[in-house]
């Protein structure tokens, strides 16, 4: 067992990685959002602050699960991509979002997306990792090719916007 930690257990393992508020969250925003600037990032719901930020995605590259690179449209931006260790997780953020649909009283926005990929059920869930992978790691880390018609993605994205003019329309 390495130096530091309190156990060889896989859960114990896993949460010295994502066991405090923010990480999963960070790793949210990149998968559901598509955020891969700082600033996108720190403009999340829970608002969380830069030198927070800052120190999850330091460990989060230190990890493995994302990596980081200057964008080319601005000098002084970095890019943040999902590494494939990190795409690997998506359907542990499916779950846990299901759970919390569930049990917890989700706002419909914030349910919108989860609820393409349970309806669409693990053909959904595979395509939109292949969709990571394209938009993160590049055509080529595709598993299979792209299906024809809108992109999950997308219709994640239909479904959130619906679901935000619902609530504006009820407001």
């Amino acid at each position: 067992m390495r130096k530091g930690m309190r156990s060889g257990c896989p859960i114990n393992l896993s949460l010295e990685i994502f066991g405090d508020r923010w990480t999963l969250l960070v790793l949210r925003d990149v998968v559901f959002t598509g955020a891969r600037h700082f600033r996108e990032l720190l403009a999340g719901p829970e608002r969380i602050s830069s030198n927070i930020l800052a120190d999850r995605l330091a460990v989060l590259v230190e990890r493995g699960l994302l990596t980081k690179a200057a964008d080319p449209s601005h000098k002084q931006k970095v890019v943040y991509s999902l590494t494939e260790q990190a795409i690997e997780l998506v359907p542990v953020l499916v779950q846990l979002g299901a759970w919390g649909t569930r049990h917890l009283p989700v706002a419909d926005e914030f349910a919108a997306r989860g609820e393409v990929l349970a309806a669409g059920g693990q053909p959904a869930l595979e395509a939109f990792m292949d969709e990571l992978r394209e938009t993160h790691l590049g055509p080529q880390a595709r598993h299979r090719p792209a299906p024809d018609g809108p992109t999950v993605t997308a219709r994640m994205q239909a479904a959130y916007e619906a679901a935000l003019a619902a609530a504006a329309d009820g407001a």
